[in-house]
C-alpha cells in the first residue's frame, strides 16, 4: 500500500490528466517534442485560445508541461521527466514494484520538490480556476 503523501500526488497527476481536452495537449506536446505557442495549439486542437490557456495552466502547476519565455510569446514543451515517471506512478498505485526511473529522472517537479496546496483565498486572488 502506498503512503498517503504518494497517494496524494499520484491523485494530483491522475486528476490533471483526467480531462480530455488535457490529455489531448499532452499527447499532442508529447508527440511533437519541441515547444509549441498557445497560437499553433489552438490551431491543432480547434480550441478557443482561453481553454488552451487553462489546460496549460493547470498541466504547467505540476510540471507536466514546461513553460519558457520567447520574446513576449510563452513556448510549452512536454516535461520528459513526466513521461517517464508517469507509468511508474500507474504501477505503485496498482502495487507492482515500480521500476526505477532512469539516471537523472526522479520527481518530475526536480529534486526534493513537493506539491504545495495553495489555500483558497489566494487562488481566488490570483484569479485562476483549478482542476
Amino acid at each position: 500500500m502506498i503512503d498517503a503523501e504518494s497517494a496524494a500526488l499520484y491523485a494530483s497527476w491522475f486528476k490533471a490528466l483526467a480531462d480530455p481536452t488535457r490529455l489531448r495537449l499532452v499527447s499532442l506536446l508529447a508527440g511533437h517534442r519541441r515547444g509549441m505557442s498557445v497560437g499553433a495549439l489552438t490551431s491543432a486542437l480547434g480550441l478557443a485560445q482561453s481553454t488552451v490557456s487553462h489546460h496549460l495552466a493547470v498541466l504547467a502547476e505540476l510540471r507536466f508541461v514546461l513553460t519558457e519565455q520567447v520574446g513576449t510569446s510563452s513556448v510549452y514543451r512536454i516535461n520528459e521527466r513526466c513521461v517517464t515517471c508517469f507509468p511508474t506512478a500507474a504501477d505503485v498505485v496498482v502495487g507492482r514494484t515500480a521500476p526505477e526511473p532512469p539516471e537523472g529522472q526522479g520527481d518530475p517537479r526536480g529534486p526534493g520538490r513537493r506539491l504545495r496546496r495553495r489555500p483558497a483565498q489566494h487562488r481566488l486572488q490570483q484569479g485562476r480556476r483549478r482542476a
